[in-house]
């Protein structure tokens, strides 16, 4: 309602297992095709005091408030209040759009207890199925998870029976054991929201590589036969586990309604893991890839010009009363993390007073050389792609070397072209020689290379465009980003067009002519190279 969205909607209660149970049905939704994208989440918000009363009257309740999954001295839950939302992409659109994909969904499955002995009293034989299901759906074995996060509420009665289903399941037919934690132990019962949170935990722990520890753990539980699978309760941080293949991980949830919920995650295979070092710590640091430049541009917006005069008179308080912020972090996270409004002004300068003085303008309503404002139309981004005429010395020289991103994808425009242009890319932008730029058959391809390069940097920044234009070889570089024609066909078109421009701009003046198509097809082996 707030966001405006139409489309499949379901509002869940399941109890413990809504948001997993949530995201499996908005997994569900995407692969028949229902929608494109999807939210999938939950929220408990605890406004009465009555659980702590009910629980407390069943003994469920930890003494401490601290939830002791799976450990010695579990004495009960300790519940928590959250919320959390994930969004949901099919993988062919996400990366199609350019949005960042942090995990991949391989799998899940809901089941039911169906009666039990009375009331939250948890079925073993439902969970092991609904494990086996959620494994057959991601067409994987045990052996090929890591982790498991668990339900793991600290309770003296549910904890027992969710190791002994995990043993009996995940424990058999493995070298290496499964490592097993609970993010309750963190956080408390977060109820509805405690599946979501599990989610999150896991895919930031494959992503910066390291299994988190239990807290509040004595010793590992004499109630669980430990010795009966592969098993094993992580309480101590550590790396995550060396494999030959993408980590895994898995979440349970299992809910007061009897309906239990399991999905399995995968870090994405292009996504470089973290190396680790033996001490927890990363090696490689994951800030933002921000590039050195003479000039940093602070964005700003609100829903109205006070609303956005007001944003920047905030912004250039808070950045006064900041010294040690850096320039171009800051420009980062306004570009990258902030929501966006129709009123929208950007701020450029050299050095913090500059743009402090533009935000300073912009709070008073008064004009300034490095301020640009304007109303966002609304009709989404476009990106343009130029024709021959653009080109200069050294474009895009500060990005070659100091950009991966548009690093590899110059690196795969060279080897596109490489069949038909010997020419290094990066030797032409960066170098002195400043002859190329009156070679058409080597412009051409240059600039289509710069402006696929270009438009990799601003997908992965998160800028998706709703429309592509260009003219000459701009045209194919738009039908090339738009998913027209494949990067090796692109680059055929470019240098092979570039190079019969050449051609034909030796014999005189070039002219337009209306020909057939087999007409076109009996002229082209006149040009050497072309075919």
């Amino acid at each position: 309602y707030a966001l405006g969205l139409e489309g499949p909607a379901v509002s869940v209660d399941t109890a413990c297992s809504s948001s997993l149970v949530a995201l499996h049905l908005a997994v569900q939704s995407l692969r028949r095709g229902e929608c494109d994208l999807a939210l999938a989440g939950g929220v408990t918000v605890m406004a009465t005091p009555g659980l702590f009363v009910e629980f407390s009257r069943q003994r469920g309740l930890a003494a401490d408030g601290r939830c002791k999954a799976f450990a010695a001295g579990a004495d009960g839950t300790g519940w928590g209040e959250g919320v959390g939302v994930l969004l949901v992409e099919r993988l062919s659109d996400a990366r199609r759009n350019g949005h960042e994909v942090l995990a991949i969904v391989r799998g899940s499955a809901v089941n039911q207890d169906g009666a039990s002995n009375g009331l939250t009293a948890p079925n073993g034989p439902s969970q092991q199925r609904v494990i086996r299901q959620a494994l057959a759906s991601a067409r994987l074995t045990t052996a090929d998870v890591d982790v498991v996060e668990a339900h793991g509420t600290g309770t003296t009665l549910g904890d027992p029976i969710e190791a002994q289903a995990l043993l009996a399941t995940y424990g058999q037919e493995r070298d290496e054991p499964l490592l097993l934690g609970s993010v309750k132990s963190n956080i408390g019962h977060t109820q509805a929201a405690a599946g979501v949170a599990g989610v999150i935990k896991m895919v930031l722990a494959m992503r910066e590589g390291v299994v988190p520890a239990t807290l509040h753990v004595d010793e590992p539980s004499p109630h669980i036969d430990w010795n009966s699978g592969a098993v094993e309760l992580a309480i101590e941080s550590r790396p995550w586990p060396a494999v030959g293949r993408a980590r895994r991980s898995a979440v349970s949830s299992f809910g007061i309604s009897g309906t239990n919920a399991h999905v399995i995650i995968e870090l994405p295979e292009d996504l470089p893991a973290e190396s680790v070092e033996p001490d927890g710590e990363a090696a490689e640091d994951r800030s933002p890839e921000l590039v050195a430049s003479d000039v940093v541009v602070w964005t700003v917006s609100g829903r109205s010009k006070g609303a956005l005069a007001g944003q920047a008179a905030r912004l250039a308080q808070h950045v006064r009363a900041h010294a040690d912020l850096d320039a171009a972090a800051v420009g980062w996270s306004l570009a990258a993390t902030r929501s966006t409004f129709d009123q929208r002004a950007a701020v450029v300068g050299a050095t913090v007073a500059e743009l402090v003085a533009g935000l300073d303008a912009l709070s008073a309503g008064a004009q300034a050389g490095n301020l640009v404002t304007g109303t966002a139309s609304g009709t989404g981004v476009v990106f343009v792609f130029p024709g021959q005429g653009a080109q200069s010395a050294r474009m895009a020289a500060g990005l070659v070397g100091r950009v991966p991103v548009f690093d590899a994808r110059l690196a795969e425009c060279q080897r596109a072209l490489a069949p038909y242009l010997d020419v290094d890319l990066g030797s032409v932008l960066t170098g002195e020689d400043e002859s190329w730029l009156a070679r058409v058959e080597v412009v051409q391809p240059v600039l289509w290379a710069v402006g696929m390069a270009l438009a990799a940097v601003w997908q992965h920044a998160g800028v998706s465009p709703a429309a592509v234009v260009g003219h000459s070889q701009g045209e194919i570089g738009a039908a090339c980003v738009a998913g027209i024609l494949s990067l090796e066909d692109a680059a055929k078109a470019v240098a092979l067009r570039s190079r019969a421009l050449t051609v034909l701009r030796g014999t005189g003046t070039m002219a337009s002519v209306d020909l057939s198509a087999e007409s076109v097809a009996e002229r082209l082996p006149a040009f050497p190279g072309v075919g």
